[in-house]
C-alpha cells in the first residue's frame, strides 16, 4: 500500500488524484503546513526538502510531484494512464510533464512568494515576471489542445491532464486565470467531472474551484 503525505490543494494534489484514478490502496496523511509540520525532524527524514508531496513506495520515501506521476504511470501500466516506453506518444508525454515541472510550477512559486526572489521594493516586478511566464505556458497549452485535444495526448486521458489541471487550479485567483483560455477551460471541466476529482475534494475538504 502507498502512503501519501500531502496538504490540501498543494503539489500533492496531482499525486493524490493519480492514486484515486489508479484505484490502488493508499493512505492519505495530512501534513499541516501552517503548523510547519513539513519542517519537523520527523518529516525531514522522509523528505529533506521539507515539501509535499512525499510518497512511500515499498517502504521507501520518494518526492517531487512530476517524478511521482511518472513513477506511478510506470508501476501501473495496465491502467493506461501513461504511454509506455517506446509508444508513439511517450515523447510528447515526457515533454509536457517536464515542461510543467521546470517552467510552470516554479513560476507559481515566484508568483505566490515573490519575497523569496526579490527585495521588497522589487516584489511587484518579480510577480509581473512570474505572471508573464505562467500566461505564456497557458497560451502554449491552449494552442496545443486546440490543435490536438481534447486532452493533452489527444483522445487519450492521462496523468498529464491531472498535473495540468492542478496547476490551472492554482491560477484561479490570478488576474487572468487559466480558464480564460477556451481549450484549457474545456480540459478543466472534463477533469473536474471525473469521480477522482470529486472524491479528492471530499477527502481533502476542498471547496474552491469545484
Amino acid at each position: 500500500m502507498y502512503v501519501l503525505y500531502g496538504s490540501p490543494g498543494t503539489a500533492s494534489m496531482a499525486v493524490h488524484l493519480a492514486l484515486l484514478e489508479l484505484d490502488v490502496p493508499y493512505e492519505w496523511r495530512t501534513v499541516d503546513l501552517e503548523a510547519r509540520a513539513h519542517k519537523s525532524a520527523e518529516y525531514l527524514r522522509l523528505n529533506p526538502n521539507g515539501q509535499v508531496p512525499t510518497l512511500i513506495v515499498d517502504g521507501q520515501p520518494y518526492y517531487e510531484c512530476a517524478a511521482l506521476l511518472l513513477l506511478l504511470g510506470e508501476r501501473h501500466p495496465q491502467a493506461g494512464l501513461a504511454p509506455a516506453p517506446g509508444a508513439p506518444q511517450r515523447a510528447t508525454y515526457l515533454q509536457w510533464v517536464v515542461h510543467l515541472a521546470n517552467t510552470l510550477q516554479p513560476a507559481f512559486r515566484q508568483w505566490f512568494y515573490p519575497q523569496d526572489f526579490a527585495a521588497v521594493e522589487h516584489e511587484g516586478e518579480a510577480k509581473d515576471f512570474a505572471r508573464a511566464r505562467i500566461e505564456a505556458v497557458w497560451q502554449r497549452l491552449d494552442a496545443h489542445l486546440a490543435a490536438h485535444g481534447p486532452y493533452l495526448l489527444g483522445e487519450r486521458f492521462s496523468l498529464l491532464d491531472l498535473y495540468a489541471t492542478m496547476l490551472m487550479r492554482w491560477s484561479r485567483n490570478m488576474p487572468r486565470p487559466a480558464t480564460a483560455w477556451p481549450a484549457l477551460a474545456a480540459l478543466a471541466q472534463r477533469v473536474k467531472a471525473r469521480p477522482s476529482w470529486q472524491r479528492l475534494y471530499q477527502i481533502e475538504a476542498l471547496t474552491e474551484w469545484a
